[in-house]
């Protein structure tokens, strides 16, 4: 894992953790999440394009409504319309208005990144398989490999659809991502749960509880 990492895509919104180790290298990390957050914005007239995930909806098989894990944390959007849960050890960081991020940072590094931001764009469940990547690929993500897609999943009162990809950013850091967007009575919400390759074994089950606990109306 190198001694700088970039943060991962976010949801539909435009945040990313940042590092802050000192006020030159803080001024550093705000500067490269500025760069970096659009990767996970979206805009009401991106077309949906580029290469889809390829559906297999046995990849998301875990994916069903489970209630938040004995002792994990809480955080409300300010919309109040849903709810990201998290793990003890993670901490809540500082991102753009309006979006919930919890980060696990090892050795300085980011090791984890959860993320939930409301619907921005024109993003819909029947077309997420390729909104999510061809989005990242146009916000500057490359080596983008999309690994699977599945749509009608069930969550805590709302349906989703779900992409798995893999792929660099701008400043060539590895991460896979899983990205869902997750339709409730009140409002369309993007959860997105993120590691890098080396971590995926070991972090993956984490972020999975993160996303059957998610709760896109509370």
């Amino acid at each position: 894992m190198p001694t700088t990492m970039a943060a991962p895509a976010t949801a539909t919104g435009t945040s990313r953790p940042t590092r802050r180790h000192g006020g030159f290298v803080a001024a550093i990390a705000l500067a490269v999440a500025a760069t970096l957050a659009a990767c996970g914005s979206s805009s009401s007239d991106h077309d949906p394009s580029g290469p889809p995930a390829p559906p297999n909806q046995a990849a998301f098989a875990w994916v069903h409504p489970a209630p938040v894990p004995p002792g994990w944390l809480t955080k409300h959007l300010p919309s109040g319309r849903a709810t990201l849960a998290y793990p003890p050890g993670w901490r809540l960081t500082r991102t753009d208005p309006g979006t919930v991020t919890a980060t696990l940072r090892r050795n300085g590094k980011i090791a984890g990144y959860l993320n939930i931001t409301p619907q921005q764009g024109d993003e819909t469940l029947a077309d997420w398989a390729s909104f999510r990547p061809a989005h990242n690929v146009e916000e500057g993500d490359h080596n983008l490999v999309p690994l699977a897609s599945a749509t009608g999943l069930g969550f805590r009162d709302g349906k989703g659809s779900c992409v798995k990809d893999a792929y660099s950013t701008e400043t060539d850091h590895d991460y896979t991502e899983i990205a869902c967007v997750v339709q409730a009575p009140a409002a369309t919400t993007v959860i997105v749960g993120a590691t890098t390759p080396g971590l995926w074994d070991r972090l993956s089950s984490t972020l999975e509880r993160a996303i059957t606990s998610f709760d896109p109306s509370a």
